[in-house]
């Protein structure tokens, strides 16, 4: 399922709701996250999933073609964890 796939589901989902006002939801919820994320913040969405940052410290890496040294710089990657229940009923 894709971004617009989600606005075209919330939009079916409630009669009251237009595209427009879905997608205006669905953009909020995803800036939210992102803005979060941003701060340094975990999101968790009870027994579906969470959200964190993870902090990488820089380290000296190697190109393998030219054998020469690389300066990696420290970086903040964002993780996905899945929740339990979301687990197990992607396992059934």
């Amino acid at each position: 399922m894709n971004k617009m796939e989600l606005i075209e589901a919330l939009s079916d989902s409630d009669a009251l709701l237009s595209k427009s006002t879905a997608a205006d939801i669905v953009k909020l919820f995803f800036d939210e996250m992102t803005n979060a994320l941003a701060n340094g913040d975990r999101v968790e969405i009870r027994g579906f999933c969470s959200f964190f940052v993870k902090e990488y410290k820089g380290y000296i890496g190697r190109n393998p073609k030219t054998v020469e040294q690389v300066n990696i710089a420290p970086k903040k990657l964002p993780f996905f964890k899945p929740g339990k229940e979301l687990k197990e009923r992607v396992d059934r």
